[in-house]
């Protein structure tokens, strides 16, 4: 029996999310205005997690698994930093 690789798909080098499957995922009816943050709350979400260590290949968070170009639009996402909310503190700016 072959051994299983370890973690997630997103985390395997032969595994890339592209900015159209992005895209994509971002113009589904989930994603209306009234489930939406902002445009500059979204960015500046995403410059928070840009500058994470948590960040992975530029889209995945290994806190949580998520793409974070989509989780960061949803207004009832979290950053799931331990200890500290990152989109918090960067959003209070905006």
């Amino acid at each position: 029996m072959r051994q299983q690789e370890s973690g997630c798909k997103g985390c395997r080098e032969e595994y890339k999310v592209t900015e159209e499957q992005i895209q994509r995922v971002l113009s589904s009816p989930m994603f209306s205005e009234e489930r939406c943050v902002p445009n500059d709350q979204y960015e500046a979400r995403l410059n928070a997690c840009s500058s994470c260590p948590k960040l992975q290949s530029g889209t995945t968070c290994t806190l949580c698994g998520c793409i974070v170009q989509i989780t960061a639009k949803l207004i009832e996402k979290r950053c799931p930093y331990p200890g500290q909310d990152r989109w918090a503190a960067a959003t209070a700016a905006v």
